[in-house]
């Protein structure tokens, strides 16, 4: 009788060791990507800065910089912006005049002749920098979160019903190197 028992709590013990790391594995899962969804990462996409990925779809709005046809930078409007539309077999397609006036777009004031200071038109309190790096003679998205200066990769908008002109907005994730220590950081905040 002992000698079952003793197996029976080795199996149990097994059985609940198991359980728990399966559903922390998921937790730690969900807790770095919390959308159902599975979202590709866009690749080979020429002077690529960055890209918004959100729910409730895997379309993924992608900003460029837009050179002009001797090569500069296009002082007057220096980002291009339009989706991969991943749910339609990754057809490239320029945001509508709604998404562009209204939710993606973004507008851009020059600050000199390698800097420009951008602004979500959706989004008027996060403050964007476009600036052209000695290091590497590319332009680069900048912005602070959370008092740290982020090189931008990638944005994550996390939604949560609502409508188009009112969008249960929960919050953003940006995703990109910390300029102090040169890591990759993901840095979330809720949007007001």
């Amino acid at each position: 009788m002992r000698k079952l028992s003793f197996k029976y709590f080795t199996k149990s013990l097994i059985v609940i060791t198991i359980l728990v790391n399966i559903i922390s594995g998921n937790l730690l899962a969900q807790s770095k990507n919390p959308s159902p969804l599975n979202f590709p990462t866009p690749k080979n996409i020429d002077n690529m800065l960055f890209y918004i990925q959100r729910d409730p779809n895997v379309n993924t709005a992608i900003y460029t910089i837009n050179y002009d046809e001797n090569g500069k930078i296009n002082k007057s409007n220096p980002i291009k912006a339009y989706w991969i539309r991943y749910a339609e077999k990754g057809e490239k397609k320029d945001f509508n005049y709604m998404q562009r006036k209204y939710a993606y777009g973004i507008e851009s004031k020059t600050v000199n002749n390698e800097e420009f200071e951008l602004q979500f038109v959706s989004y008027k309190k996060l403050p964007l920098t476009l600036k052209k790096i000695d290091s590497d003679q590319k332009y680069h998205v900048f912005v602070s979160v959370n008092q740290k200066r982020i090189q931008v990769e990638k944005i994550f908008v996390r939604i949560e019903g609502g409508s188009f002109w009112l969008p249960n907005v929960k919050y953003a994730e940006v995703t990109g190197i910390e300029t102090s220590s040169n890591k990759i950081i993901t840095e979330r905040m809720l949007l007001k």
